[in-house]
């Protein structure tokens, strides 16, 4: 399950592509998760993925 708060959300993200993902292509393929959605809502609290972090930043 995703959270939908974008503070949690942040943490889930980062935690799945630091542990799981080698980038957030793979991390949105497997869990079936819109990438631009991600963005969004990430932008929405001034985080962005940063693809050489591979983590939002």
């Amino acid at each position: 399950m995703v959270p939908s708060d974008p503070v949690m959300l942040l943490s889930f993200l980062n935690l799945k592509l630091r542990d799981f993902y080698g980038s957030l292509e793979a991390l949105c393929e497997d869990l079936d998760l819109e990438k631009s959605a991600l963005e969004e809502k990430m932008a929405s609290i001034n985080y962005h993925y940063d693809e050489g972090k591979n983590q939002f930043v």
